[in-house]
């Protein structure tokens, strides 16, 4: 048996290999974990056994999950869409679980099932992957649209759902007292510790989070997350509670504080390798020999409860006053199973709520449903058009509606997305009489901007029929203004379908996604943390007494190079965490000493260009020399500042060093 440094190392090559080939193949990574799992688990070649300490350290991921959702509880979100989520989300997730009680019910004539396992089968099936359809969601720029928001409602309330639920699976595995006073009890306890922490928890948690960030460490912060997290998801388990809802009160209670976003980046790594960590060992307990044995059965649980859950939630979108065609997206894009059926499953499997077999069977059909989920979200179109006939009428009237407010517009700005960049944009524009036209998917946002006489409509820029009707021939230029890096490069995919010679602009936060967007098709792209650079140096040079004309020609000389000026930075402990070090296009500095065999060469003979490496500077005697020539000759005491990527740096050292290896 394989001990506990070799264990983690095979899971970590497997999660690797998996999540990687996943990745190519456009798949969330989740589901590269769960096949890990499935290959290396005790029923297919055994590499890993199922033991305890695994699948403790696995729960880990659990409650780390839980205190994400927990920080994304905002009070406020959640009051402003408290319609959707208690009363569509609650409906869906109630009617999921009666109605499979119901037809459980039904087949017991037939097949008995007890109620336990019915009753878990039932919570399992009420959940949608919250993972899958988010990012799919953003990367298609619909989390605004009027189904976007409906998926969302209805997706935090089974994020709330989970809680108790996982709260009632524990209390029926205990046959020896009444399970009605099991529940009652349960659910009376996580009242009064709900009760207990959001209500007099949350002032000592303000001035906890105080006193920690007054020590101004990264690592003393992290460690009091970490705190935390494990402190209040023990205390809950002492209460006989759950961990995973001790983890989501943290979450709730960080969420009302100013750390949150701080806390939700720096909690990231942890929640998202032990989460993998658990989606392993989920795939671990799947056994191929049961899931061929039974294919029928994994084929059916995997089609009807798809079938059914798109039905019930479309019927109920619909009656709720949606339009038919955002009812059927609706559908489609929550049918599938969800990531916390797994945790349902496995938390009913060692209880034994519920036969082996039915456990293996119905992961297995959950799996395949989560599989094709992201082809039902690409093709959710394609789909509508066929399954209603409204849809032609309402896609047409919004191209009509668009083509309609831009038919007189030409010679115009086409701004794609209306936030804060959006609309002081078009003030700018405005000011100098030039006509606009903005797109955007926020139906609220478009709706008052609309009645305050701004030049929006509601639209997708992604969309090749919206932009045209949009006048997009008829423009002088195109603008994104939002900074989304994947939704700005399917925005310029589709404009250069459409036209190749059209002028774009491009907002990016990142400088590291100014070479992506170039490559893209964009014209330009403005970097919001270069042009702030710029400003800042402008207002500094104006105090200190330089022309104006002089700044304004420093400012034109870096934006008409790109802000080449700009490229690359001397890296520091205090830079951005989360931003990979690979990623970041760095100077590094290197003094020729004595022993060096690149002295009394020409800076071209390096050819550092051939690693990726660019000298940015030459220091001869204290004067630094910008883009120095390929002809200078090398001195003793020179300092070049080199520009790349860290791995490139590294060769091109070695190759200043030791030149005469490589001439």
């Amino acid at each position: 048996m394989p001990g506990t440094l070799e264990l983690t190392l095979i899971l970590l090559l497997v999660a690797v290999l998996a999540v990687s080939l996943f990745k190519r193949l456009r798949l969330p990574p989740m589901l590269g974990y769960l096949a890990a799992g499935v290959l290396v688990g005790p029923y297919s070649f055994g590499v890993v056994p199922d033991l305890p300490g695994t699948r403790h350290l696995a729960e880990f991921g659990i409650v780390f999950l839980m205190f994400s959702i927990g920080l994304e509880f905002s009070l406020s979100n959640l009051q402003s869409m408290r319609k959707v989520v208690f009363g569509l989300g609650l409906a869906q997730v109630s009617f999921t679980i009666i109605g499979t009680m119901l037809l459980g019910w039904l087949v017991n004539f037939f097949f008995p099932i007890p109620y336990k396992a019915l009753f878990v089968l039932a919570g399992a099936l009420a959940m949608s992957s919250t993972a899958i359809v988010v990012k799919m969601m953003a990367e298609r720029l619909e989390l605004e649209s009027p189904h976007g928001r409906l998926v969302l409602g209805i997706l935090l309330f089974q994020d709330l759902a989970v809680v108790p639920l996982i709260i009632i699976i524990p209390a029926l595995a205990d046959s020896s007292s009444d399970i009605t006073i099991e529940l009652a009890m349960a659910l009376v306890k996580a009242i009064l510790v709900l009760v207990l922490m959001l209500v007099f928890g949350q002032r000592p948690m303000v001035k906890w989070m105080n006193f920690v960030a007054r020590g101004k460490s990264q690592e003393l912060f992290v460690l009091n997350v970490l705190l935390l997290t494990l402190g209040l998801a023990w205390f809950t388990e002492k209460a006989g509670l759950s961990l995973a809802l001790g983890a989501f009160l943290a979450g709730v209670l960080i969420a009302e504080t100013e750390y949150r976003h701080q806390v939700e980046e720096d909690i990231k790594a942890f929640r998202d390798v032990l989460l993998g960590l658990f989606f392993i060992t989920t795939g671990m307990l799947l056994n191929p020999s049961i899931m061929i044995k039974n294919w029928y059965w994994v084929l059916l649980l995997s089609l009807i409860p798809v079938l059914a859950k798109f039905l019930l939630i479309t019927t109920l979108a619909i009656l709720s006053g949606s339009p038919r065609g955002t009812a059927i997206r609706t559908g489609l894009y929550l049918a599938q199973a969800g990531e916390f059926a797994f945790v349902m499953l496995s938390d009913a499997a060692p209880l034994k709520l519920m036969p082996f077999e039915w456990v293996q069977t119905i992961s297995a059909a959950m799996l395949l449903s989560m599989l094709a989920a992201p082809a039902l979200i690409q093709n959710a179109d394609k789909l509508v058009l066929r399954l209603s006939k409204d849809e032609w009428l309402v896609q047409s009237f919004a191209l009509h509606q668009v083509a309609q407010q831009t038919l007189t517009t030409e010679k115009h700005v086409l701004v794609c997305g209306f936030g804060r960049s959006g609309q002081h944009l078009g003030r700018i524009l405005e000011r100098e009489s030039i006509r606009y036209v903005a797109l955007d998917l926020d139906p609220e946002r478009v709706r008052e901007a609309t009645s305050a006489g701004e030049s929006v409509v509601f639209g997708d820029a992604g969309k090749k029929e919206i932009l045209l009707a949009a006048g997009l021939s008829r423009a002088s230029c195109v603008v994104v203004s939002f900074a989304d890096f994947k939704a700005a490069v399917r925005v310029l995919s589709t404009i250069r379908q459409i036209s190749m010679s059209m002028p774009v602009v491009v907002r990016t936060h990142d400088e590291r996604d100014l070479e992506p967007l170039l490559a893209a098709g964009a014209t330009e792209v403005v970097s919001e943390i270069y042009e702030g650079s710029l400003m800042l140096g402008s207002q500094a040079l104006i105090l200190m007494g330089v022309p104006m004309s002089r700044v304004i020609r420093q400012i034109r000389s870096v934006r008409e190079s790109r802000y080449k000026l700009f490229r690359g930075v001397f890296r520091g402990f205090d830079d951005e965490a989360d931003t990979p070090e690979s990623q970041w296009v760095r100077l590094h500095s290197i003094e020729l000493t004595d022993g060096m065999q690149s002295i009394g060469a020409r800076l071209g003979e390096l050819k550092l260009s051939e690693l990726e490496v660019s000298v940015a500077a030459i220091r001869r005697r204290g004067i630094r020399g910008d883009d120095p020539s390929d002809e200078l000759r090398l001195e003793l005491g020179d300092i070049l500042v080199l520009k790349g990527q860290p791995e490139p740096l590294a060769r091109a050292e070695q190759r200043i060093v030791s030149y005469s290896a490589w001439s």
